[in-house]
């Protein structure tokens, strides 16, 4: 039961990510800009065809790769050999994971990521839904792991150890 709603959480993310790029890409001619919160952010239509500061370009295949390198690795972790991950983590996780599905979705039907929100206050590269889960999930659950899981970094005693 809690796999299938972390899945669901992960395809409602995707879902999103992907509602909002639509809207933007049926809405906004690329690179004009629409103001949201004056000092805060606006909107704007970009496109990415690599990944996070725009690195790795012209690289979809690889991103491919990545991210099914990951779907069988949480799967295999989930199924298989059960991490010590509390339920928050294992909910950050799938923040991560539904942010990379939206991302992936661009790549393969695109060829490129659509990023549209636009920070006013400090120099940053244009993001989308997406990136924010990816982000703070991965945020949270390194800071989660760091301060509040210590049975994930406790060792396992080896038989001839003992």
């Amino acid at each position: 039961m809690e796999f299938l709603a972390m899945a669901l959480f992960a395809l409602g993310i995707a879902g999103a990510d992907q509602i909002t790029k639509l809207l933007v890409i049926n809405n906004i001619e690329m690179g004009a800009t629409v103001p949201a919160i004056p000092g805060l952010f606006h909107f704007t239509q970009v496109h990415n065809i690599g990944a996070a500061f725009s690195i790795l370009q012209g690289m979809r295949w690889l991103f491919v790769a990545l991210f099914l390198a990951l779907t069988a690795a949480l799967f295999w972790e989930y199924f298989k050999k059960r991490l010590p991950f509390t339920t928050l983590e294992r909910w950050c996780l799938a923040a991560i994971y539904g942010g990379g599905l939206g991302n992936i979705i661009d790549r393969i039907f695109r060829g490129y990521v659509v990023d549209m929100i636009a920070v006013e206050f400090m120099d940053f590269p244009v993001f989308n839904l997406a990136d924010s889960f990816i982000s703070c999930g991965c945020v949270l659950l390194l800071f989660h792991l760091a301060f509040f899981n210590r049975r994930f970094w406790k060792e396992t005693p080896h038989a001839s150890d003992g």
